[in-house]
């Protein structure tokens, strides 16, 4: 796990910085959805886009609890470094999109899990991080079992319909 020295931000920053990052993750994944023609791989990118949402408005919920009266204004460029899921070429191979949405969750796994250490005082709001660190790490495997099988497909040249994948 990568030492993120959360302690030097502000919490505020933090908790926004997780937003712009469930929004950013959920655009993709929307996108991606609507573009793949694999049934059961739409469904999959569906699901994680909605669990995304959820962890927006989850961590909405937690900063107007935290900082109430406070404008929860979403940073175009957060305080916080976190990986995003960009690429230059639109024809990139879906699996090179897969595995930079991979170091994406484990960051986010490691983001939440050290973020929940700043809640020591408040036992319900550490847990809910605990379980977003969680849930971010089985986004990563999703993502690992259908990049292995995008790359077979890959392999043999095959062609997964997926028209301009960019952002």
């Amino acid at each position: 796990m990568k030492d993120l020295k959360l302690k030097k931000y502000a919490l505020a920053d933090l908790l926004l910085a997780a937003v712009k990052s469930e929004i950013d993750s959920q655009t993709i994944y929307s996108r991606l959805a609507q573009r793949v023609k694999n049934a059961f791989l739409k469904d999959r990118l569906e699901f994680l886009a909605l669990e995304e949402k959820k962890h927006q408005q989850a961590l909405e919920s937690l900063f107007g609890q935290r900082f109430p009266g406070q404008a929860l204004a979403v940073p175009d460029k957060p305080v916080v470094p976190l990986p995003e899921i960009r690429f230059s070429d639109e024809m990139v191979p879906l699996s090179e999109v897969f595995a930079q949405a991979m170091k994406a969750e484990q960051a986010a796994h490691d983001f939440y899990l050290q973020l929940a250490e700043l809640f020591a005082d408040d036992a319900g709001k550490k847990n809910l991080l605990l379980y977003f660190s969680m849930m971010e790490m089985g986004h990563y495997k999703l993502l690992d079992l259908e990049k292995s099988s995008l790359e077979r497909f890959e392999e043999y040249g095959e062609e997964q319909e997926l028209v301009h994948v960019g952002p």
